[in-house]
């Protein structure tokens, strides 16, 4: 599933939106007033939501079914023309760019993307904010750590579908003891045996927590920082190689024993192997989100509005979180599985990578995404170093 947090490549949409700017202003940028057609929800009670595969709950007789959203269609009457064909961002935003640029439909009422590429979809105004009065649920459920990334304050523009933490996974048993701080990847005994994530977008905030940075404001000098540790590392030998999501096979292998990685992917793997573990560095870990989203000139935008604020109802909100296993946005939903008659669904109420407890909860951040006057520099220091 951690194919949502996929590397982010030197082309595709990065140089799409390079081109595109001009003197600070993306010349794609669309103005408030173009961007909704008339609303057909009414009159048409339907939906298309293109979604990332295997990122919705399934029957388990049957995968071609879908029980949440089976459960809308019948609570709402709204047929949904359910899409698995989102597999990266730069990929996606490739694909469905060409019709937003152009003020034209994309032909989906609803989309879900990691945040940092949300990012860029607001601040070209390829999306449309969201009438709260309709999702109830939104305004109520939803975790205070994520109602106001920098990128959209207050969310009017994007929601959180699912969460999940970048941090550190670890085999106890072959490494012999805990790693508990960013800065435990560099010791000696470790040189070799370490990945990084590949990504920029999924690799820098993490470390620039080990060196005590506030995420959510950093800065040019604290990013330049991380990269001349990375060179350091990579020309000392500690770093084995930067990876996509491939980087669960090193770790269960045993060619890799520390590695940065996704606290969804962890609790799979720690399904076959409880030696696996993963951590939350005492200097703090980034929290991210995939979230949905509503596209300019999307024909049923009030459906849409609908079937997020259905997701946000706890008892859904659980029956997804049961599934997919990465940190809920709706921490009601915890109850809800703590209630359950089978002892694993209710174990997972205790998951602390699917409901981050207190002590947690205080460790994580959502970072500052990487601005479009930043990210060409940025990015071609980055991928140099990883070999891009």
């Amino acid at each position: 599933m951690s194919s949502r947090r996929s590397l982010l490549r030197a082309l595709g949409g990065t140089a799409a939106l390079g081109a595109l700017a001009g003197c600070g202003v993306p010349a794609a940028y669309v103005q408030p007033g173009d961007r909704a057609v008339a609303d057909e929800s009414t009159a048409d009670k339907r939906l298309t939501w293109a979604n990332w595969p295997l990122y919705i709950d399934t029957d388990d007789d049957n995968p071609n079914r879908r029980p949440t959203l089976e459960g809308f269609e019948k609570r709402t009457g709204i047929s949904v023309d359910y899409v698995e064909e989102i597999n990266d961002n730069d990929e996606f935003f490739g694909k469905i760019s060409p019709s937003l640029m152009n003020h034209q439909s994309t032909g989906r009422d609803l989309i879900v993307i990691s945040d940092w590429m949300c990012a860029r979809y607001v601040r070209l105004g390829w999306v449309q904010e969201m009438d709260r009065a309709r999702q109830p649920n939104v305004a109520k459920y939803l975790d205070p750590l994520l109602r106001s990334p920098a990128f959209d304050k207050g969310r009017r523009c994007t929601v959180p579908y699912q969460s999940g933490i970048t941090g550190i996974a670890y085999n106890h048993r072959k490494l012999g003891r805990e790693i508990r701080t960013v800065k435990d990847l560099w010791a000696k005994d470790l040189k070799g045996r370490v990945t990084l994530l590949s990504g920029l977008d999924e690799s820098f905030a993490l470390l620039m927590q080990g060196n005590g940075v506030d995420i959510t404001r950093w800065t040019a000098d604290d990013f330049h920082e991380v990269c001349d540790q990375v060179q350091r590392e990579v020309h000392r030998g500690q770093i084995r190689r930067f990876t996509g999501n491939d980087y669960t096979k090193d770790l269960v292998s045993g060619d890799v024993l520390a590695c940065q990685a996704y606290s969804g992917d962890v609790i799979q793997l720690q399904a076959d192997n409880p030696d696996i573990r993963f951590v939350v560095p005492e200097e703090g870990a980034e929290l991210w989100s995939d979230s949905l989203m509503i596209p300019n000139r999307a024909r049923h935008k009030a459906n849409a509005e609908r079937l997020i604020d259905y997701y946000y109802d706890p008892e859904v909100a659980a029956k997804l979180a049961a599934w997919v296993n990465y940190v809920c946005p709706v921490p009601a939903a915890r109850e809800i599985l703590a209630d359950a008659d089978d002892a694993d669904t209710a174990a997972l109420a205790d998951n602390t990578l699917i409901f981050p407890d207190a002590g947690m909860r205080k460790r994580l951040a959502v970072a500052r995404d990487i601005t479009s006057t930043e990210r060409t520099e940025y990015a071609r220091r980055w991928n140099k170093i990883v070999g891009l």
